[in-house]
């Protein structure tokens, strides 16, 4: 039979709707193509777009064999329709056997495959993450899910519910990132949302697109993860009354009990120093320091160009340096004090405590000067003198003359060497005050030993330390004018204060 050309144009004009039909059906939410992209988007089928439903993530579980994983996935993907992933880094070992169609996802990057992407596995609009040991309720992820895509808040972007009888706390989170601190407070009675969860296990739903725009989506405690991503981003959070069942378990022995509580320490600790938080502040008032003891390091290196690399970073001084910078000053000031040393704030430190009574936030060690011939009068400094040796005291802190010139230091411990650094000057015939080392920084003047008779008490950092007699003036001659009233970096060449103080962008 021979085709004519009208039919043959027909023919092909069928078969490009019908491929123009099946792309569509695929990809129904994509959108139009750009100029720029039309022609290739017009030659080729998309991925599938998100499909309604929820998918469930398994990620919170204990290591060790004492989780409930095989029994709360088989719980889930009984549901219609409810796919299930088991996020890890390791396969769950012992193995267990995961019910048919659960999938693990792992999140390790491994040589010799593609790196994870775990949004690509989830193709439903919304997700729920499901900690160890809960129980499917037909119809609760629905009504989680309706929740969330009702509520007229455009700033609920999680609904969670409680994970047996134990109902969480809800509590208000603020997140100050330049302060490496979290806030916790109680939350506002009357609301119907609140910033983060506390006391017991709990369901979290939100928007796919939502969570996988996290830069740590799945890092655990994923509730403390989840919480503290969304208080930066201005999200709440919604609890419903509803509750899902947690299975009963066998007690754990003391041993099991130690150890399951020691792994959970380990993760909240791996978390907060991902997400760089020092000090959290809890609901009644307590405080949680993360970093900064005797027997740590102190958490940034070495100071170049009076720029410390967090400042770089748009942060201060964590709280914890400066916590330590303050007890080290005032066991420092109580020793010159009860040998009869005559010294005095400088510098910047002077400045803090004409400002606030306390090192400036961004500052990363604290001055204090000393007549030279007071030296001997301080048994600690006398004996580095003698032995050139460093020596540590009996509260674990640690003098010894500094390697860069005629100074001494005295740091936190012979391990954290957040330090003081003490400044020995001297009166030249002149009368003015001088020393034999010099480190360019801009509050090294000479100045009038006038300044120094007599010595005033100032408030710092919790106690009444001295100085100079006329402190204004004293800082104008280190700082210039206006010192006082208009903070600055300690090198504005590198970075600035103003860079900081701007608005950040709308979330």
């Amino acid at each position: 039979m021979r085709i004519t050309p009208c039919q043959a144009a027909l023919a092909a004009a069928i078969a490009l709707n019908l491929l123009v039909l099946l792309c569509s059906l695929l990809a129904p939410t994509a959108a139009p193509p750009s100029s720029s992209s039309s022609s290739s988007s017009s030659s080729s089928c998309r991925h599938p777009a998100a499909l309604p439903g929820v998918t469930v993530i398994l990620r919170d579980f204990p290591d060790g064999p004492n989780h409930d994983v095989a029994a709360t996935a088989r719980s889930f993907s009984s549901l219609p329709g409810v796919p299930v992933l088991v996020a890890t880094e390791v396969a769950p070992y012992p193995p267990v056997p995961l019910p048919a169609g659960v999938t693990v996802l792992p999140l390790r990057p491994q040589p010799h495959r593609p790196p994870p992407r775990p949004d690509s596995a989830v193709r439903t609009l919304h997700v729920a993450l499901v900690p160890d040991g809960a129980r499917a309720v037909p119809g609760l992820l629905r009504r989680m899910r309706d929740a969330l895509e009702a509520s007229s808040d455009a700033t609920t972007k999680v609904v969670a519910a409680a994970v047996g009888t134990l109902r969480p706390r809800c509590l208000a989170l603020d997140v100050d990132i330049k302060a490496w601190t979290a806030r916790y407070g109680h939350a506002d009675p009357g609301a119907d949302t609140c910033g983060a969860l506390d006391g017991a296990p709990a369901v979290l739903l939100l928007r796919t697109r939502d969570l996988f725009s996290l830069p740590f989506p799945l890092t655990r405690p994923v509730a403390t993860s989840v919480s503290l991503q969304a208080a930066l981003r201005g999200w709440r959070l919604r609890l419903l009354p509803d509750s899902f069942p947690l299975a009963p378990r066998p007690p754990l022995s003391p041993h099991e009990q130690w150890k399951a509580q020691n792994s959970l320490e380990k993760q909240r600790r791996t978390l907060l120093e991902l997400f760089g938080i020092k000090l959290e502040v809890l609901a009644d008032g307590q405080r949680r320091w993360h970093g900064c003891a005797k027997d740590t390091p102190r958490c940034f290196g070495t100071i170049h160009a009076q720029t410390p690399q967090y400042l770089l970073a748009g942060r201060w001084t964590p709280p914890c340096c400066l916590r330590a910078l303050r007890a080290t000053a005032r066991h420092v000031v109580a020793e010159l004090e009860a040998a009869g040393v005559r010294y005095w704030l400088e510098g910047g430190s002077l400045l803090g405590a004409v400002r606030l009574g306390d090192i400036i936030p961004w500052d990363y060690d604290v001055d204090l000067g000393l007549y030279r011939d007071d030296l001997p009068k301080c048994r600690w400094l006398a004996a580095v003198l003698a032995t050139g040796r460093p020596l540590e005291d009996p509260e674990g802190f640690f003098w010894e003359k500094a390697a860069e010139g005629e100074f001494f230091r005295v740091h936190f411990s012979r391990t954290n060497r957040l330090h003081v650094d003490l400044w020995p000057f001297y009166a030249r015939p002149d009368g003015l005050m001088t020393k034999d080392t010099w480190l360019g920084h801009r509050q090294d003047v000479e100045f009038p030993e006038s300044f120094l008779v007599p010595l005033v008490p100032v408030a710092f950092a919790g106690i009444a330390a001295k100085a100079p007699n006329d402190p204004r003036a004293f800082l104008e001659l280190k700082f210039g004018p206006g010192a006082i009233e208009n903070p600055e970096y300690p090198n504005p060449g590198v970075r600035r204060l103003a860079q900081d103080a701007q608005r950040e962008p709308p979330r």
